[in-house]
């Protein structure tokens, strides 16, 4: 019957240690499908029994191929690099998302695993330019446009799972069915890489300003939504489905596209914070940012700081860009369900996050006055350049 067949299915999920990776697991395994997380570190959350962790490496491709002995589909979440301090360590970015991904599919032909879904990103086809409603029949971005080096290690590890569609598997066990889901950025209560970056910059009153073109629009998804467009995704990979998604992209967000700073005001307010009514020029912020990458170039060895922002970060939270969901709705069924930030504030109240009477010390003193003689450095370095620039 069909229940005993699902249950003789097993799933791999590479980063299965992630916040991501983890909510999709669980929710698979829901299905009565059996479940490894792949991580080379330990999920926070508690493992459920019957979920197996196996820790390893996608850079060792010996730890992948072990991994993957009698696995029927695998999810490949695991990457590198994509916020903050992270981006700036290329050499790890390069290893993880490109060399890590073609270990991945070498484990896939010679396992004999069928299916691979692998999770990619906006960022293959977007690089600081405005898209509006725009589609997966868009060409990708051109490697050398890419600004930072995690988008261009994507694009790169894309192209690579989308050519190996089609792969024969070894001992003639069928060929190997791919497609990737690019998905918007990730929210949703107990995310852990931008939430609690964001929410920091707010309790330490470093979010003093919004930037860019008010009317700009991005777009996020909710980790429910992701995690039900991955699983619809390997569903139409399979024979019954007519491997519809093999070899495809798809566009994945909650498809209502927003300004970025509109969608945390009920996060900044949520906490008992003011929301910022100063607005700063897209150009001016980049500029910051760029100064901060030479500053970490220079001194991130001997001190490794989070930057406040990356250029990268600038214009995927300051310029226009957001896709149709249509392919993926009608090829894989993809329905996002409406969700906003109630769930996400009650999560970091629950925390002891949230606006408490001030006591202002020589230290918060001294990081404020820091901060604005920092923008007004700035703003005397740049003014130049844009006098320049608009004679």
């Amino acid at each position: 019957t069909e229940p005993e067949d699902m249950a003789k299915e097993t799933v791999l999920i590479t980063g299965g240690g992630g916040y991501f990776g983890f909510r999709l697991g669980c929710a698979i395994y829901e299905k009565g499908v059996d479940v490894i997380l792949f991580d080379v570190v330990k999920p926070i959350q508690t493992v459920p029994e019957r979920i197996k962790f196996l820790q390893g490496d996608v850079c060792c491709l010996s730890e992948v191929e072990e991994a993957l002995r009698d696995v029927i589909c695998v999810f490949h979440i695991a990457s590198y690099g994509m916020s903050g301090r992270e981006q700036l360590n290329r050499k790890l970015i390069e290893d993880v998302n490109v060399k890590g991904t073609e270990n991945v599919i070498q484990a896939c032909k010679t396992t004999g695993v069928s299916s691979l879904v692998y999770t990619s990103t906006y960022n293959v086809i977007f690089g600081g330019q405005i898209i509006e409603n725009g589609n997966e029949s868009l060409p990708y971005l051109p490697l050398h446009l890419h600004p930072d080096h995690y988008s261009r290690t994507k694009s790169l590890a894309e192209m690579k799972v989308l050519e190996a569609n089609g792969a024969e598997l070894r001992d003639g066990k069928g060929v190997l069915r791919t497609c990737a889901l690019r998905p918007a950025g990730i929210y949703g209560p107990g995310e852990q890489r931008h939430l609690p970056r964001i929410v920091s910059y707010i309790e330490r009153g470093l979010f003093k300003f919004v930037y860019g073109d008010p009317l700009s629009l991005v777009e996020f998804v909710h980790v429910d939504n992701l995690v039900q467009a991955h699983i619809l995704a390997s569903e139409a990979l399979k024979a019954n489905k007519g491997h519809i998604a093999a070899g495809q992209a798809y566009f994945i967000s909650d498809g209502r596209p927003i300004n970025n700073f509109e969608f945390f005001r009920p996060l900044v307010e949520g906490l008992g914070y003011k929301f910022p009514t100063l607005r700063l020029p897209l150009s001016l912020v980049y500029f910051f940012a760029f100064l901060t990458e030479v500053a970490h170039f220079l001194i991130g060895h001997l001190y490794n700081f989070q930057p406040l922002l990356t250029r990268t970060e600038v214009y995927k939270t300051g310029v226009t860009h957001y896709f149709s969901m249509e392919k993926a709705r009608k090829e894989l069924g993809y329905e996002p369900q409406q969700f906003n930030l109630n769930e996400v504030v009650e999560w970091f109240r629950s925390r002891g996050c949230g606006a408490k009477p001030r006591k202002y010390t020589i230290n918060c003193l001294v990081r404020c006055g820091g901060l604005v003689l920092l923008l007004i450095a700035v703003l005397v370095s740049w003014f130049p350049s844009a006098v320049t620039l608009s004679l």
